[in-house]
């Protein structure tokens, strides 16, 4: 199970990244990469990367707590 989870987190950790870059490039580009990769942002591939994107976002926000080793340690908890 520990194992899974830790597999989880690596997938869903790498999609925010990924999600995270292409809104930069949306930002300082104008470009949209998942859009031009997958066929523009109404076709059905391009949809689920965006909705994968965002589960993975809401996945990482839920289970951070257990996953950073930074909020785990016994001085960031004293320091909450």
């Amino acid at each position: 199970h520990a194992r899974a989870m830790e597999q989880l987190h690596r997938v869903a950790f790498l999609l925010v990244v990924v999600g995270g870059l292409n809104w930069l490039a949306v930002g300082l580009l104008e470009t949209d990469f998942v859009a031009s990769l997958f066929g523009g942002m109404s076709s059905t591939l391009a949809k689920v990367v965006y909705v994968l994107v965002g589960a993975s976002a809401v996945f990482e926000v839920v289970t951070h707590k257990s996953n950073c080793r930074t909020c785990t340690t016994d001085s960031a908890t004293s320091a909450m």
